[in-house]
C-alpha cells in the first residue's frame, strides 16, 4: 500500500505539470503582445533618453531589480543606482521573446515576459561597450499602463575567439 503512494504523487504531479508546460509555450494573446511590443518601445526609448525619472517611473513603488551584483529594493533606490552611475545608453533595442507575455493572474493584471535586449554604453572612464543579453521581468496593470515589479538581466558573454588551424 505503502509503495502505491508515491507513484500516485507523482502522477498527480505529473497532470499538473503537464498543462502548465503546454501553457508555457503556447502564443500569447495577440492584444496583450501588442501591448507589450509598444511597452518595450516605451522601455527602449526611455533607456536612450538617459533620464532617470523616466526610467524610475516605468517601475511600481516596490520594485526589485536583480542585478549581476546585487538585488536593488524600491523605485526611488533604483533610480538613485542609476543616477549615480553616470552611464549613457545608446542603441537600446529589446525583442519581446516569442511566447511572451505570460499572464500571471485569472484578472489579466500581472504578467512576466522575457526579451533579449541589446544595447551601448559609455562611462566616464570606459566605452562605448556594445552589450547584449536577456531580460524577465512580471510587471503589473497600473490604471492603463504596465509596471515593472521584478526586473533581472543578464550579459550574454562574448563568444571564444575562434582559432584557426596553424600549418606545419
Amino acid at each position: 500500500m505503502k509503495i502505491h503512494l508515491p507513484f500516485a504523487l507523482v502522477g498527480l504531479a505529473i497532470s499538473f505539470a503537464v498543462p502548465i508546460l503546454a501553457q508555457q509555450t503556447s502564443p500569447p494573446d495577440s492584444q496583450l503582445r501588442e501591448q507589450f511590443v509598444a511597452y518595450l518601445k516605451k522601455f527602449d526609448d526611455v533607456w536612450n533618453s538617459n533620464d532617470q525619472a523616466a526610467w524610475a517611473a516605468l517601475f511600481t513603488d516596490d520594485a526589485i531589480e536583480v542585478t549581476h551584483t546585487e538585488p536593488i529594493y524600491g523605485r526611488a533606490a533604483l533610480q538613485k543606482l542609476w543616477a549615480d552611475l553616470k552611464l549613457n545608453f545608446s542603441n537600446h533595442v529589446t525583442t519581446l521573446d516569442q511566447y511572451s507575455p505570460h499572464v500571471i493572474d485569472t484578472a489579466g493584471n500581472e504578467v512576466w515576459m522575457n526579451a533579449k535586449y541589446s544595447l551601448t554604453v559609455k562611462g566616464q572612464n570606459f566605452g562605448p561597450i556594445e552589450q547584449k543579453g536577456n531580460l524577465c521581468s512580471i510587471l503589473v496593470r497600473d490604471g492603463d499602463t504596465w509596471k515593472m515589479r521584478m526586473f533581472t538581466w543578464n550579459i550574454s558573454p562574448k563568444p571564444a575567439p575562434t582559432t584557426t588551424p596553424t600549418s606545419q
